[in-house]
C-alpha cells in the first residue's frame, strides 16, 4: 500500500504538522509506503492534488480540516475523473472536522485506524457552478448571515476561537438580510433571507448540528433556509444548532432536494467546507456516490 500525505502546516494551530512524525511511525510499522506534500500558501493543496500522479497511490490522506479535505478533492476532480480517483483518507486536526464525523472520524486516532482498516464507503458529493467552473463540496456551503459571520471571524483569527464570538456579534449589531429567488427541484421560492446552508453532512464548525437528518450517502443535500429574524430571536436560536432544535423554528424551512438554483440581491459570497470561496448566482447539485472515502 502506498499513501500520498496531503499537509496543510498550519491547520489547527499547527497541529498537523506537529503530529506528522508519529504518522509516519505509524506508517512505517505498518509497512506503508507514503509520499508527503506539504502546502506552502492557500490553495497550494488544490494544485499538489491537480498535479499529484495518482498511478501508482492507493490512498489520499488530508492531514488538516475541512478546508484541506475541500483543497483535496477540487484539485483531484480538476484533473481525474471520479471513478479513477484513489480512496480518501482524513486525520482530523483542523479546527474545523465536521464531515470527517459522519465518516465516524472523530479524533487523530480514529482517522488513522480507517486507513489501516482500508475500509471504503461511496460518498455523495455537492458541486456549486461558478461561470464555466464547478466547485466541489462534501460538507455544506452556506450564503448570507454565516458566511458573514466566517468572513468577519478570518480577520480576527488571532483570537482563535473567540474569533467566531466576534463575528457572530459583529454581524448582529449590523443585521441585514437579502432577497432570494430560488428554485428547488422545480419549486419556487422568493422573499427576504437571513442565510442558507446546502448540506451534505450533518455538522458544520465541528459541532454544530446545522443538519440534522443529513446522510452522505442518500443522493439528497440537505437545505436549511432561514427566513429574517430579529437580532434577539436570532441570538436566541442560533445555539440550538448544537442540538439540531434550530430548524423547528418558525421562521426555518428545511428540505431534502437534488438541484437548487439561486441568485441573490444583492450578490452573496458562498462558504464551502468552511473556505470562502465563490458567490451566488449558481446552480448546487447532488453527485451521488461521487468519491471514495476510508471510513
Amino acid at each position: 500500500m502506498k499513501l500520498a500525505l496531503i499537509l496543510n502546516p498550519y491547520s489547527g494551530g499547527k497541529k498537523g504538522g506537529k503530529r506528522l512524525p508519529e504518522i509516519e511511525s505509524i506508517l512505517v510499522q505498518n509497512k506503508i509506503e507514503y509520499e508527503i506534500f506539504i502546502s506552502q500558501y492557500h490553495e497550494h493543496i488544490i494544485d499538489i492534488c491537480a498535479n499529484l500522479d495518482i498511478k501508482n497511490i492507493d490512498g489520499i490522506v488530508a492531514i488538516g480540516g475541512d478546508g484541506t479535505n475541500f483543497q483535496v478533492i477540487n484539485g483531484l476532480l480538476k484533473t481525474y475523473l471520479p471513478e479513477n480517483i484513489p480512496p480518501i483518507g482524513i486525520i482530523p486536526v483542523g479546527s474545523g472536522n465536521s464531515f470527517a464525523k459522519d465518516l465516524f472520524i472523530e479524533t487523530f486516532e480514529d482517522g488513522v485506524n480507517a486507513i489501516l482498516a482500508r475500509q471504503r464507503k461511496k460518498v455523495d458529493v455537492l458541486s456549486f457552478t461558478q461561470k464555466e467552473q464547478r466547485i466541489y463540496f462534501v460538507n455544506l456551503a452556506g450564503l448570507g448571515f454565516v458566511t458573514d459571520v466566517a468572513d468577519t471571524a478570518r480577520r480576527f483569527k488571532f483570537l482563535q476561537d473567540a474569533s467566531y464570538v466576534v463575528g457572530v456579534l459583529h454581524r448582529t449589531v449590523n443585521l441585514k438580510f437579502h432577497r432570494i429567488e430560488m428554485e428547488i427541484d422545480g419549486k419556487t421560492f422568493t422573499g427576504k433571507n437571513c442565510f442558507i446552508e446546502f448540506c451534505n453532512s450533518r455538522y458544520t464548525g465541528g459541532d454544530m448540528l446545522m443538519a440534522p437528518d443529513a446522510v452522505i450517502d442518500d443522493g439528497l443535500m440537505d437545505i436549511v433556509i432561514a427566513a429574517p429574524l430579529s437580532r434577539a430571536s436570532l441570538l436566541a436560536t442560533l445555539p440550538k444548532i448544537y442540538k439540531g432544535t434550530h430548524i423547528h423554528h418558525p421562521a426555518v424551512q428545511y428540505f431534502k432536494a437534488k438541484k437548487a438554483v439561486i441568485r441573490t440581491f444583492p450578490e452573496k459570497k458562498m462558504l464551502p467546507d468552511g473556505e470562502i470561496f465563490g458567490s451566488t448566482p449558481t446552480t448546487v447539485e447532488v453527485h451521488p456516490k461521487m468519491l471514495r472515502y476510508f471510513s
